[in-house]
């Protein structure tokens, strides 16, 4: 086997395999023979064919059928020899001369980048200190009882948080509009649902009273021909209902797990809760900070091949994720998230590489066990993801995530910054 390798632009390379041909022609002549035992040709007996007509008959689909295994075969140990780490699956031409004995192919492809793996010496990384007091414990509670929120009709006129039951016909210039009409919506009065300041002229009113409401689209308003533009609403209300909110009682105990009313115990597991929220979110704000540094101090030239690549990966997520609405985002959408992984990509393999790194079965199963803590029965998701040899490699992948970024830390200069629980996980108040 003789190979040569040319250098293209940029990370592109031009492989030529030439195979010996002694070597092709005896693998073709014992794929003829096979051939011989069953084809079947008109005038001929059935293993009676000659060679010279099975090489006319079969001789070009065969020698491809050799030349296709080959390339199988060869291009790894090709790229081997010459020293070529290739990034996608290469574009393959044959090139078969069999009067001149010539088997050879020509492989393109692009190759992985050199990197020189700098470290974080001289970046600064923000490390948040935080802890969750016993007034983010009472307002989480406050929140707990909101998503538990009844409603009860009263005769008054409706306020801010109340819901309210309204029909409606909008229309702009006097013509109905698409979206602009309903019957019996229920509306929670300062959500922010419909356009500024049309919940606010709602206010006051009572059921069965009815009201015109004039209100403005936002200039960014994803119905383009909506955005900018002034609509008259007219409003029947025709029910108001308060919020009611429930009582930190043996019930409401209950339906969060503490059979026994402890109000003591459901605390602690809602501090609990909060305390493992806090630790995620200021290990991935450390997290990003170290990849966004190991980004800047290693720049890469990047295979196209894989930012192609990683565009579909994109696009197949966004697809699955919206429906069919985003089929026609061009790959431009994608290609800075695109680029930005295949960078991360590549780096954080060269991290590893470079200083070893790979998860002990400890730290797998420690965060295995993190994992599984926010669960009711932790043990069945331990067993859940140790069934699986490829649900655990998700979490074999955040752990080694772990050790790439202890690793990078060690040369960076980290400073703390003390914070709130409540600014760290974006609750209100934060």
């Amino acid at each position: 086997m003789r190979v040569t390798v040319e250098a293209g632009a940029g990370l592109s390379r031009r492989m030529t395999v030439e195979l010996p041909a002694d070597d092709v022609e005896r693998q073709v002549d014992r794929r003829l023979r096979d051939v011989a035992r069953k084809a079947r040709l008109p005038g001929f007996r059935p293993g009676k064919i000659p060679m010279p007509v099975l090489r006319r008959r079969f001789g070009a689909g065969v020698r491809g059928e050799v030349l296709g295994e080959l390339v199988q075969s060869t291009f790894p140990r090709a790229v081997a020899e010459q020293a070529l780490r290739p990034a996608g699956r290469p574009e393959i031409e044959p090139d078969i001369d069999a009067e001149s004995r010539r088997y050879a192919y020509t492989a393109r492809f692009e190759v992985l980048p050199e990197i020189a793996l700098n470290d974080l010496s001289g970046k600064r990384i923000v490390r948040p200190v935080a802890e969750v007091t016993d007034a983010d414990v009472d307002a989480m509670i406050e929140r707990l009882r909101e998503q538990r929120t009844t409603f009860a009709e009263v005769a008054r006129g409706a306020q801010a948080g109340d819901r309210v039951t309204v029909s409606y016909a909008g229309s702009i210039d006097g013509e109905p509009f698409d979206g602009g009409s309903a019957e019996h919506r229920p509306l929670r009065l300062g959500s922010g649902g419909f356009p500024p300041g049309f919940e606010q002229q709602i206010e006051g009113a009572a059921a069965g009273a009815e009201r015109l409401v004039v209100a403005t689209f936002p200039e960014d308003h994803q119905n383009e021909r909506l955005a900018g533009r002034a609509a008259q609403f007219k409003v029947r209300v025709e029910a108001v209902a308060e919020p009611r909110l429930p009582s930190v009682d043996a019930d409401f105990l209950a339906a969060f797990g503490v059979a026994d009313g402890e109000i003591a115990q459901f605390r602690a597991e809602v501090r609990a809760n909060m305390e493992r929220e806090l630790h995620q979110r200021i290990k991935a704000a450390v997290t990003t900070q170290v990849m966004d540094a190991l980004i800047e101090a290693n720049p890469v030239e990047l295979p196209a091949v894989l930012v192609a690549e990683e565009i579909q990966t994109l696009k197949g997520q966004a697809r699955e994720s919206a429906g069919s609405s985003n089929k026609d985002l061009p790959d431009e959408h994608f290609a800075e998230s695109a680029e930005r992984r295949v960078k991360l990509g590549l780096v954080v393999a060269e991290v590893v590489k470079r200083h070893d790194l790979s998860p002990s079965a400890e730290r797998v199963r420690a965060l295995v066990e993190e994992l599984a803590a926010t669960y009711e029965r932790p043990d069945d998701i331990v067993n859940y993801y140790y069934a699986d040899p490829r649900r655990l490699s998700s979490v074999e992948a955040l752990a080694l995530e772990e050790l790439v970024v202890e690793r990078m830390l060690a040369s960076a200069e980290v400073a703390e910054e003390p914070g709130s629980f409540a600014a760290l996980t974006g609750q209100p108040g934060g």
